[in-house]
């Protein structure tokens, strides 16, 4: 399930919590799920314990996970709204970068057709 690049510039525990978060809005996690454990994850991905052990405090600090102790780490029930909420506060982002583009000549239709690319010209 999780995979890490070693040779992407991002490390590997954001590696990890960003795989989650994906898994948790493409619904291949959901609420309840659990992860595996630090040691079973570092030893499949062949990585120190500890980085799992970060990724796992940064996740469960975000409310994306919860941890019961003796028994592992969990999608808390929050995880999917907790990520969308981020998301649209990543919207104001866009804007800005919208108004970048704007200013650099690239017009509507790009833009329309870039957003198109993304989300594969479905109606939403």
């Amino acid at each position: 399930m999780f995979q890490i690049d070693p040779l992407s510039h991002i490390p590997v525990y954001e590696q990890l919590i960003n795989q989650t978060e994906t898994f948790v809005l493409t619904d291949i996690l959901s609420e309840g799920d659990q992860l595996p454990s630090t040691r079973m994850l570092a030893a499949r991905l062949s990585v120190n314990p500890n980085t799992i052990q970060k990724a796992f405090i940064e996740m469960e600090r975000r409310g994306i996970t919860r941890s019961v102790p003796g028994k592992g780490v969990f999608i808390s029930r929050e995880a999917k709204e907790i990520l969308r909420t981020e998301h649209i506060k990543e919207l104001k982002e866009l804007k800005e970068y919208l108004a970048k583009f704007r200013l650099a000549g690239i017009t509507e239709n790009e833009i329309i057709n870039c957003v198109k690319e993304v989300y594969g010209g479905e109606d939403q």
